[in-house]
């Protein structure tokens, strides 16, 4: 009878045996497509075939959009995870939690986190632009990623591969492929990848149960930057309007005129599947490799954004330039916030945007502690629209009571700002629904809230005007009933 030991060392005999080098675990071989390769032919693709089995992969490299040294300062505005504790609705939460010590606790986790993704940012040889193309683009364990296009920075040009699965017996390879590949540049750089692309193929990995996920030493979603800097005149901030309005993809080398929309790719591929002609997947790919090329041209179009502070009058839109600066406030770059507003009320902005970027200057300087600053900026509002004297003279009104401590002063603001509050509410009543569209009298109905937050400022103006009153009597003096002269300082 066998001892116990050799009956076991049969057992492991029986097991597959290990690839014992990284590069052997990843190796795979392509071959040219042979006759019967109908849609690897069509997209010019090589047949790739690793552990796992085949799949089709596609390479090119296009000369535009060309590399652009990542500026330092775009890097660290980009790689800045937001504080969210700087919001009201933050602070709320995290005193709900713990109170200061949470707050101090979650800052300096986002400060390390920051700190993390610029060291990963500052080699441009490990980053990865990564798309892809699904069966499904509302996510879930059914939804298949079964085009995966990367690209990366190559020869001052950016380099192009498409890994793409004919058939779904084929993805365990694709994702092997994209897993080297992965780890190799584990810098990843998406739009909207935050959201959909890597969750999904996260997902994908884990249903697989034998290809571990590799792991992402930094992820910079360009969605998030590109909605807050675009998003205010053009509206939609698809990739292919950006390239349209801002990219100027033409000038780049490519057009989209012939483009696939987004929403008939999942139907074309399982055509395929069931048999369909071939020729609708070249569309796809063409599509997949102009999503790439764009993704790149972004980088290089915020990177020269948020590097240089100099702008010719003219040469940038006011209102990309206010969306900027409300992100660069986001991102803790105050001074160069105040830059970018102050630039987008000098280059014009439209007449329902204006108030609210009088109103970013005037905090700006606020918060440098230059009151006087500020304080003459308040005073030029109050001879704006409504919305702006509410807000201007309730600011001037602080101002006078707690710096200045010109009470009389103070009071005749307090009470203008309820007198043109008061106003606009029963013109906003009277007038039929839109009519003060873009308007402070409009916006009553529209802000979040309604009217509670209207309610809100009436009742602090009240407060306030009371105990202004008081004081005013309390220092020998008759309060006037006059509202500042002219609106004049």
């Amino acid at each position: 009878m066998a001892a116990p030991v050799d009956k076991f060392s049969r057992l492991s005999a029986l097991k597959p045996a290990r690839v014992a080098a990284f590069g052997a675990a990843h190796a795979s071989e392509k071959r040219e497509p042979c006759e019967e390769d109908t849609l690897a032919r069509l997209l010019g693709a090589s047949v790739g075939r690793n552990r796992f089995g085949e799949h089709l992969a596609v390479r090119n490299w296009y000369s535009s959009p060309e590399f652009a040294a990542p500026s330092p300062v775009a890097l660290d505005i980009l790689s800045r995870v937001r504080d969210k504790t700087q919001s009201r609705r933050g602070r709320d939460e995290a005193q709900a939690r713990g109170g200061l010590d949470e707050t101090r606790s979650q800052r300096g986790k986002n400060e390390t986190q920051s700190r993390r993704a610029r060291e990963a940012l500052s080699d441009p040889a490990t980053w990865l632009f990564l798309d892809t193309e699904t069966t499904g683009l509302a996510g879930g364990t059914g939804t298949y990623a079964f085009l995966i296009g990367l690209a990366w920075w190559d020869a001052g040009g950016l380099q192009v591969e498409q890994l793409f699965m004919r058939d779904f017996g084929e993805e365990h390879a694709i994702l092997h492929e994209l897993a080297a590949r992965v780890a190799k540049r584990p810098v990843l750089i998406t739009y909207n990848g935050k959201t959909f692309d890597w969750p999904l193929l996260e997902s994908r990995f884990t249903m697989t149960r034998s290809i571990a996920a590799p792991k992402v030493a930094a992820h910079l979603d360009l969605l998030h930057p590109a909605r807050a800097v675009w998003k205010l005149r053009l509206g939609s901030v698809r990739l292919s309007d950006l390239e349209r309005h801002v990219l100027e993809p033409v000038a780049l080398g490519w057009s989209r005129d012939e483009d696939t929309t987004s929403a008939l790719i999942p139907q074309f591929y399982f055509d395929y599947l069931r048999g369909g002609p071939p020729e609708p997947l070249l569309g796809i790919a063409k599509h997949n490799q102009m999503d790439l090329r764009g993704l790149a041209a972004l980088y290089c179009k915020l990177n020269a954004l948020l590097g240089d502070e100099t702008r010719a009058h003219g040469s940038v839109d006011g209102r990309d330039l206010f969306g900027l600066s409300r992100y660069l406030q986001r991102r803790g770059h105050g001074q160069r916030a105040e830059t970018a507003c102050s630039q987008a009320l000098d280059f014009g902005l439209p007449f329902e945007v204006r108030p609210q970027a009088r109103r970013d200057l005037a905090q700006h300087a606020k918060r440098r502690g230059e009151h006087e600053r500020a304080a003459e900026i308040w005073r030029e509002m109050v001879n704006g629209e409504p919305g702006e004297i509410v807000h201007a003279c309730e600011q001037l009104a602080m101002h006078y009571e707690r710096r200045m401590k010109d009470y009389a002063r103070a009071l005749e603001f307090a009470r203008l700002a309820l007198a043109e509050l008061q106003k606009a509410r029963r013109l906003a009543g009277r007038m039929p629904a839109g009519h003060f569209a873009g308007t402070f009298a409009g916006a009553m109905t529209l802000r979040r809230g309604g009217d509670g937050r209207e309610s809100r400022i009436e009742k602090d103006l009240v407060r306030r005007v009371v105990r202004l009153e008081r004081r005013v009597l309390a220092e020998g003096r008759t309060p006037t009933l006059g509202l500042v002269p002219g609106l004049a300082p």
